[in-house]
């Protein structure tokens, strides 16, 4: 037992001094394969019902349950972000117990705030799908699938959560191996339930409930273990609520994200549903589909570097903080300039990966040649909002996680499409790209001034 804790605790000193290419690759690959799992259950219903259910309703109709499942996800991401994060800067500190309350105190907020969204998802659904744009021939779609699989989202919330935290106290591999587990799972029930069972739409639901349930229970099940690193311990699930606030400080910053995406989801398919009807709809599941890949890897890589950043800026490593920064956002414009490539220049394989109807197909064309112009600058935003997470910083964060959202996007949504129709659309996208990654190049590069600026001592 003495062996086995010593080597854990090995694991997270090497955060400081081990090779930074190393460390960076260590954690961010099983990072970027589990959250391009996670972003498999989404793609894998997307697909599978686009072809298992004969009627091009069916695809706009899960296009608009994505303002519902964002927010579901910002709910877990709240907490999930937010305590990986401080774990990661206490154990920097050589902390354990403030890390072991905030285990305690977050496993109990995941599952509160949890079956509290659920409650009132399921009691106003019909009215919120309305106003995320759903038509009478969308809706009925979208409800059934929403009903269905709304009670499985408490169980991403602790997957999410607690899958973060354990790649911040040394265990990458298992975080992926985790999330292999479930997605795995869903690709084959997902395809039997559809045209083995002609379950319908509730059938890719159940599916994806099925696999969260086996995800959530090999997670936590890592933390009641008393050789993990950092586990469940008597007297740290009483709510310490100097804890709750420094975790849902932290977190605000990816819950504004994605509560942020449901809104401008929640507009831009109302625009649609004006200038281009359900076809136009449509077109965004394939386009949220795609780029969806590639801004999970980033957010892999950005996961992969968090404790890293969390555990030097604790311990007041600068050299190697920065050194994380940049590495990690030069990998991730790579990654994102593979998807504006592909999008550019194969729109219809993508559009025809998801849709049968020709009319939808040319739709989504035009979408995806349009809105992936500036996407591979993307990846340097994502990472440059995430590294002011990573520091506690979450009020810069914050600011920078609503830039492209909500201060560039809202207001082109509301001035182009009037003029330009369809596109105009289209438009708000890549222009809030290139908007939002300018203000955060100014703001790091003011950031990094500032803390070179500071007399401290780094360790080489």
């Amino acid at each position: 037992m003495a062996t086995a804790i010593t080597g854990n605790a090995d694991r997270l000193k090497e955060l400081g001094t081990a090779s930074i290419w190393r460390m960076l690759l260590k954690y961010s690959l099983p990072a970027v394969v589990g959250t391009v799992v996670m972003s498999i259950y989404n793609i894998i219903d997307s697909i599978v019902i686009g072809h298992a259910i004969d009627d091009p309703n069916v695809v706009s109709g899960i296009a608009v349950t994505f303002p519902v499942m964002n927010l579901a996800t910002a709910l877990g991401m709240l907490i999930g972000a937010g305590s990986a994060t401080r774990v990661s800067i206490v154990m920097g500190q050589d902390d354990k117990r403030m890390a072991e309350v905030i285990l305690g105190n977050s496993v109990q907020l995941t599952v509160l705030i949890g079956l509290a969204y659920i409650t009132v998802f399921a009691v106003f659904l019909t009215p919120i799908l309305k106003m995320f744009g759903a038509s009478p021939n969308s809706l009925p779609y979208a409800r059934e699938f929403l009903m269905w699989v709304l009670p499985g989202m408490v169980l991403m919330n602790l997957t999410f959560s607690y899958n973060n935290v354990m790649r911040a106290t040394g265990y990458p591999g298992k975080a992926m191996y985790t999330n292999l587990i479930g997605a795995g799972l869903n690709m084959i029930l997902a395809p039997l339930f559809l045209f083995g069972f002609k379950w319908g739409i509730k059938g890719a639901a159940i599916a994806t409930d099925i696999s969260m349930l086996v995800t959530a229970f090999f997670v936590m099940s890592h933390f009641f273990k008393k050789e993990s690193e950092l586990h469940f311990v008597r007297g740290t699930f009483k709510f310490n609520w100097p804890v709750i606030k420094s975790i849902l400080y932290i977190g605000m910053a990816p819950f504004l994200i994605n509560v942020a995406g449901s809104m401008i989801n929640a507009i831009v398919n109302n625009s649609l549903l004006k200038y281009g009807g359900d076809n136009a709809i449509a077109s965004v599941v394939v386009f949220n589909r795609f780029v969806t890949i590639f801004v999970m890897v980033v957010i892999g890589i950005c996961q992969g570097m968090q404790p890293i950043l969390g555990y030097n800026y604790g311990s007041g490593r600068f050299d190697r903080l920065f050194k994380t920064l940049w590495l990690a956002a030069g990998s991730a414009v790579v990654v994102t300039t593979i998807g504006s490539l592909l999008g550019a220049f194969n729109p219809r394989v993508i559009a025809s990966m998801f849709m049968q109807d020709e009319t939808q197909i040319q739709c989504a064309v035009n979408c995806i040649r349009i809105t992936t112009v500036t996407f591979w600058m993307v990846g340097f935003q994502i990472v440059g909002t995430n590294f002011f997470q990573s520091l506690g910083m979450a009020g810069k964060a914050v600011f920078l996680s609503l830039t492209r959202q909500i201060i560039f996007m809202i207001p082109l949504l509301l001035i182009l499409p009037p003029h330009f129709g369809l596109d105009g659309v289209w438009c708000c996208y890549p222009i809030s790209d290139l908007a939002a990654t300018l203000v955060t190049t100014s703001m790091l590069i003011w950031q990094i001034r500032k803390i070179k600026s500071q007399k401290f001592h780094v360790q080489r």
